[in-house]
């Protein structure tokens, strides 16, 4: 894997001094498997942690917000690798938390015949001796967790446990254990800007819901006023066809008025028609999907399943997005007259379907008529109201 791609997409510091000693070719290939192993195992740490931030209360603001930045930066640059952010946290994050749940695995086991135990003989000598094993496993487990933590909380370090018997008395006898701890958590914790994260994911969910407050309205009045439903249909039409892009202006600006700002947004899309209209098709029918999973109800303990179809889907759609922003930032012309005619062409389609299958969400999911304020694919997969 070349460096540079290392680096952006792992989150690796610069590698600063002298010329690296050149490696041997089994070197070579092994650190290269390392590098494509870390990179796919943080992939899939960060799409499952994606997808529970997304069924949380609250807390899914933070996902919100993570594909908000992710499609500014695509944006920014154009370059479709930059919205993938922070893979090499979510790799240590998701290694911390397989490491600490294989951890409990012997507790786990050790529990278990101390149970049966007590079931076959009440009280008896050998459930008494269980359970003092399951207690001395315990206090090792927590233990060996609280060292592999210090250490850094990488996978590898739960994998052997003398080791961090090791570390810590060379630790010891160093100094400075708590403060290197200290530091090290502020440290990685401060470099996921949860609070930039949750901001723009707040903010803009709630603009968002200012575009999608009046034609969802109108159309869950329709049931009783068709004509206000035809109209509520017809605007959920046409701010569907220019929100995403809404959407990636403020995240880019940082500005709250950028939502609003409905003339830059079609000036950009006379200068890349086509893109817009790609990034937007792509958009509206991956968000179909999940409305499938609507149809009966989900327990709680499920909730972030349906969050799992929305990361998945969602996700690419956002940083295609985010690209055809960068398009039409390259071009200082408009395109011909043609193109933005076809593109228009190839975009009223998808939104006339999006929009219908909207409307018939409300007679075919559980929350009725709110399912018309839970549009995923401008806002979130689970509303946190109904949580």
């Amino acid at each position: 894997m070349n460096e540079t791609v290392a680096i952006e997409l792992l989150d690796l510091p610069p590698r600063h001094g002298t010329e690296p000693q050149p490696r041997s070719w089994r070197r070579s290939i092994l650190g290269g498997i390392w590098s494509v192993l870390n990179l796919v195992f943080g992939m899939i740490s960060l799409v499952l942690g994606l997808s529970i931030l997304a069924a949380l209360p609250i807390v899914q603001f933070l996902s919100l917000g993570y594909f908000f930045e992710s499609s500014a930066r695509v944006a920014r640059t154009g370059r479709l690798r930059n919205g993938i952010i922070g893979v090499g946290k979510a790799a240590r994050v998701g290694g911390l938390v397989a490491g600490v749940w294989l951890s409990t695995g012997p507790v786990w086991l050790v529990g278990s015949l101390a149970r049966s135990a007590e079931i076959i003989d009440p009280g008896g000598a050998g459930a008494r001796n269980w359970l003092v094993a399951r207690n001395v496993f315990l206090v090792l487990t927590v233990i060996h967790m609280c060292l592999a933590c210090a250490r850094g909380g990488c996978l590898r370090h739960f994998a052997w446990p003398p080791g961090g018997v090791f570390w810590l008395r060379r630790s010891l006898r160093t100094g400075g254990l708590y403060a290197r701890c200290r530091d090290g958590l502020w440290d990685f914790v401060a470099s996921l800007h949860l609070l930039h994260y949750f901001r723009i994911g707040l903010v803009g969910y709630l603009a968002t819901l200012a575009w999608l407050a009046v034609p969802s309205t109108l159309i869950a009045l329709g049931g009783k006023f068709p004509l206000l439903g035809f109209l509520g249909s017809f605007g959920l039409v046409l701010v569907a066809s220019w929100l995403p892009f809404l959407q990636v202006g403020y995240a880019v600006e940082d500005r709250i008025a950028a939502m609003f700002q409905l003339r830059t947004i079609r000036e950009r899309y006379r200068r890349a028609p086509w893109a817009f209209a790609s990034a937007l098709m792509f958009l509206l029918l991956a968000s179909i999907p999940l409305y499938v999973l609507k149809i009966e109800v989900i327990p709680r303990d499920a909730a972030w399943l349906p969050s799992l179809v929305f990361v998945v889907f969602l996700f690419p759609a956002r940083v295609l997005v985010g690209w055809a922003y960068a398009r039409s930032e390259r071009r200082e012309r408009p395109r011909h007259w043609l193109g933005r005619v076809i593109g228009r062409i190839a975009i009223v389609p998808t939104a006339l379907l999006y929009v219908l299958v909207v409307f018939l969400a409300q007679y075919i999911s559980w929350d009725g008529t709110g399912s018309l304020f839970e549009q995923h694919a401008f806002l979130l997969p689970v509303p946190f109201l109904n949580l």
